[in-house]
């Protein structure tokens, strides 16, 4: 029996990742997280796992595995952009990851990481290239290292490698996040709370709460995801976002006139105060990325064919698994 491994498995991407595996009938699955925030178990409550180690454990264990691993998706870090300790930022996203790509290398199997848009910093050119990245903070530099070794590594690899730079992802099973969360589902949170979205008010040129991200739903990353594995031949960096920018504004839009069943425009919304835009935080000036497009061209190069979800169309189905939770 050969398995596969999902590191950050009770994570929010991983999570969903394992359950992608799920629809396709695979239940042999390693997966692989740290629950001192035990709480998170409940991402994977309903889905079907073969076995189950804690983090720290998991370098001892391979020497056991060898030979009965099918791929491992590593999707497990830390992802606080705001953290300060880069000793452990390093330790946790870089040398951990480093490991399991050797070990990965060792055994010839598929290894497919996340890697971030955190990598080009505040842009404003968004391809998998040297000269576009310039992280913010550790959590970004962390990535971007990683990233390095695996540049250098991919004229000689042994089997596939592919990480890739997730943008702003958002959708169900994030909730364990907290101030790490998306701007869905917080705004989500503070509509029910307060009955209104908070936006950021106008800062680096933009106006009110049109800063723009490519927000990607977590289904459309996992799918990713599999077609990666699907085609062994294919490795690389690649971006994993819509090719889209769009604004906070509409981003609240969305998640409002999903939760009220409503089509209202941002002109009316914002006329019946459901969104509040608050001063833009000191703290954040120079470190904040205001406008983030993934350039495609690369994984659709590679033959990728999947399209990606709307703002709209993502949040919509968001709302859905929200409420019926």
């Amino acid at each position: 029996m050969n398995y596969y491994i999902v590191t950050g498995a009770a994570g929010f991407i991983g999570s969903r990742l394992v359950r992608g595996l799920n629809r396709r009938g695979v239940s042999e699955i390693i997966a692989v997280d740290n629950l001192a925030h035990g709480d998170k178990f409940r991402n994977l409550v309903d889905c079907e796992i073969a076995d189950y180690i804690d983090q720290a454990s998991l370098a001892a264990e391979l020497p056991s595995l060898e030979g009965a691993v099918e791929a491992v998706f590593h999707q497990g870090a830390c992802s606080d952009t705001l953290e300060s300790d880069g000793r452990y930022m390093m330790e946790n996203n870089y040398a951990y990851s480093r490991r399991l790509l050797d070990w990965c290398q060792d055994e010839e199997i598929p290894f497919i990481y996340a890697s971030s848009a955190s990598v080009y910093g505040r842009g404003p050119q968004y391809g998998e290239e040297r000269p576009s990245e310039r992280p913010l903070n550790i959590y970004g530099y962390s990535k971007f290292l990683f990233d390095q070794v695996v540049r250098r590594r991919l004229p000689q690899k042994r089997a596939q490698v592919v990480g890739l730079r997730y943008f702003n992802v958002y959708g169900p099973n994030e909730w364990h996040k907290g101030r790490m969360a998306s701007v869905a589902y917080h705004a989500h949170q503070q509509l029910l709370a307060d009955g209104k979205v908070k936006l950021f008010a106008g800062s680096d040129g933009y106006r009110d709460g049109e800063q723009r991200r490519d927000f990607v739903y977590v289904d459309d990353a996992v799918a990713v995801n599999l077609w990666c594995l699907e085609r062994r031949a294919v490795s690389g960096i690649f971006n994993c976002g819509t090719g889209r920018a769009q604004t906070f504004n509409r981003l609240a839009c969305a998640v409002i006139n999903a939760v009220h069943g409503t089509q209202a425009t941002l002109h009316d919304i914002v006329a019946k105060g459901l969104i509040e835009y608050v001063p833009f935080p000191p703290e954040l000036a120079g470190k904040y990325q205001s406008f983030t497009e993934a350039d495609l061209t690369r994984l659709r190069e590679a033959g990728y064919p999947g399209e990606f979800l709307t703002v709209e169309q993502g949040v919509a189905a968001y709302v859905k698994e929200l409420q019926a939770k």
